[in-house]
């Protein structure tokens, strides 16, 4: 028999062995691309960019609702954080809703007991 190392899918084989083999048709060599991918500037990028516009935004308000009106400064915070999410700016947004909570259960639970 055929050494596999020399194993080559043309007729020559196929009659040394004996058989048609179902893959010989599929055993061709390729190639993938090496080139970089195209990349695009898009609408992505930029909501991106809104996005960590609106979470620095959400973080402000919510740390500033920690020393004035944090119910009112609070609740934007919490508004603006859940905003900006939404757009991208996931871990600026999520402070800012935990900050905006944190500030509106001291004002409400807390601050009566030392007023």
């Amino acid at each position: 028999m055929v050494d596999d190392r020399e194993r080559t899918y043309n007729e020559s084989y196929v009659q040394s062995i004996g058989k048609d083999e179902p893959e010989r048709d599929f055993m061709e060599e390729t190639a993938a691309e090496i080139a970089e991918p195209v990349r695009r500037n898009d609408e992505r990028g930029e909501e991106e960019a809104d996005g960590a516009g609106l979470g620095w935004l959400a973080l402000a308000l919510s740390i500033i609702s920690l020393f004035i009106w944090p119910v009112l400064l609070g609740a934007a915070g919490i508004i603006v954080g859940f905003i900006a999410r939404r757009r991208g700016a996931e871990t600026l947004g999520a402070w800012a809703i935990g900050i905006g909570i944190v500030a509106i259960i001291v004002r409400l639970f807390i601050m009566p007991f030392y007023s």
